[in-house]
């Protein structure tokens, strides 16, 4: 799929340095993925203090059911 962008120049450049990346278009498709994963983290932020919590769960005698 063929996308035009108006990407600044300068800093396409920076980012292709520091990644090491050769091209812009690896270096647009490593921060899309870095984006997605970043979005994803802040969202499981969300889910703490969203499940109740039962001090008296006893986890070691799960481990050793079969």
């Amino acid at each position: 799929m063929a996308t035009n962008l108006a990407l600044d120049d300068a800093l396409i450049e920076e980012a292709r340095r520091v990644s090491g990346h050769r091209t812009k278009r690896a270096v647009v498709n490593e921060a899309l993925e870095e984006y997605v994963q970043r979005r994803r983290q802040l969202q499981i932020l969300d889910l703490f203090n969203t499940v109740d919590y039962d001090p008296d769960f006893e986890y070691k005698i799960q481990r050793n059911r079969k």
